[in-house]
């Protein structure tokens, strides 16, 4: 009597594929949620109100989302190593504040020095990079938690800016043509090609972000320390230098929405920025990004900066209550984690059901 070898039989193979096709397809579904999402508020919106599908509309509210996703964009480089970034709110107005002081003069000794208006940009980028060196440095070399570590700098950021500015506001940073320090408000308020400059800057950063991503060696040491740390550590990865450089980038970009912010407004305050950092989080992960690190796209975060943008936007058209647009802006953020988890749980289902049909294809037929 020979031997015989138990196989699968085709029904339960056939029922296997189509397992698999459905998981694939709830998984894309899932994974395009903020582009659908997106569509789906534009048409609601533009059903509810005639003014909102308008040119100019649309460009007001993609101004609005800019600071967004400007945010969003140093938020996810950070997200994807794992970590997360609670003081790019504080940074905005901190950046305003330094913008606002050397527009308006800064005294040193008996002289009050004017600098140009691309020195006061490179200078408050620096400033932006800096707090975000002082957040990677405490991060890596002192090993605090992430969330700690910036929950802190947000409340020293955002100290400074008030003892910088004693607490007042700098109401006019038009300068002056005979100081050589006029054209901030072009940054805020300019355009070029009759596209407002705020959004070529978001375009500009987005651009500079996808290249580090998807081009740049860079990218692919951030993704490898959000998937395993050590495993890219025993790689070779310089994860330390690595991490300090994300959170320097996150705070460039949130020393920019600064910028833009007093330029628009062509004044400083320095509670600028609160809460801003909450956006910023809700737009990375209604764009697909894993709390955990490793897993996310710059195309996402956008897409859900313009989310957060449009619903806000939409709501106010429409005439809803301030303290709805909180109730629902909230119920947006769990509602894109609750997907997000399901997304993750129909993968390893997926994974599971793929390894099933791998056996049974390979299973020896009977004898």
């Amino acid at each position: 009597m020979s031997a015989t070898t138990p196989s699968m039989p085709a029904a339960d193979t056939s029922t296997v594929g189509a397992a698999t096709g459905r998981l694939r397809m709830v998984n894309l579904l899932l994974e395009l949620r903020a582009f659908i999402a997106l569509i789906v508020l534009i048409i609601v919106f533009s059903l509810l109100s005639d003014a909102y599908l308008t040119y100019d509309n649309l460009v007001t509210m993609t101004r609005h989302v800019a600071i967004n996703a400007l945010l969003a964009i140093g938020m996810l480089m950070v997200i994807l190593t794992g970590g997360i970034d609670l003081s790019v709110g504080s940074i905005v107005g901190l950046a305003g504040i330094v913008a606002g002081v050397l527009l308006e003069g800064l005294t040193v000794g008996n002289t009050t020095l004017f600098p140009p208006v691309w020195a006061v940009v490179v200078i408050v980028l620096a400033v932006g990079a800096g707090v975000g060196a002082v957040n990677g440095t405490i991060v890596t070399r002192f090993g605090v938690a992430p969330f700690i570590a910036t929950l802190g700098m947000l409340y020293v950021a955002r100290g400074v800016a008030l003892l910088i500015s004693n607490g007042e506001t700098y109401p006019n940073l038009a300068g002056s043509p005979e100081l050589g320090n006029t054209g901030f408000d072009w940054l805020g308020s300019g355009e070029i090609l009759t596209i407002p400059t705020s959004i070529w800057v978001m375009v500009l950063f987005a651009a500079v972000a996808i290249f580090l991503t998807k081009r740049a060696p860079f990218g692919r040491w951030v993704y490898a320390i959000g998937g395993n740390e050590r495993a890219a550590e025993l790689a070779g990865v310089q994860v330390n230098k690595v991490k300090r450089r994300v959170y320097m980038i996150s705070g460039v970009c949130a020393a920019m929405a600064g910028l833009i912010i007093a330029s628009e407004l062509t004044s400083a305050a320095p509670q600028a920025g609160e809460t801003f950092e909450l956006n910023a989080i809700a737009a990375v992960v209604i764009g697909g990004a894993s709390l955990s690190g490793g897993r996310g796209t710059v195309r996402g975060a956008l897409i859900g900066a313009f989310v957060i943008g449009f619903l806000a936007d939409g709501l106010v058209i429409c005439g809803v209550s301030t303290f709805w647009q909180i109730v629902i802006k909230g119920a947006v953020i769990v509602l894109a984690v609750i997907l997000d988890q399901s997304q993750q749980r129909i993968q390893r289902r997926g994974a599971a059901v793929a390894a099933a049909a791998q056996v049974a294809d390979s299973a020896p037929a009977k004898a």
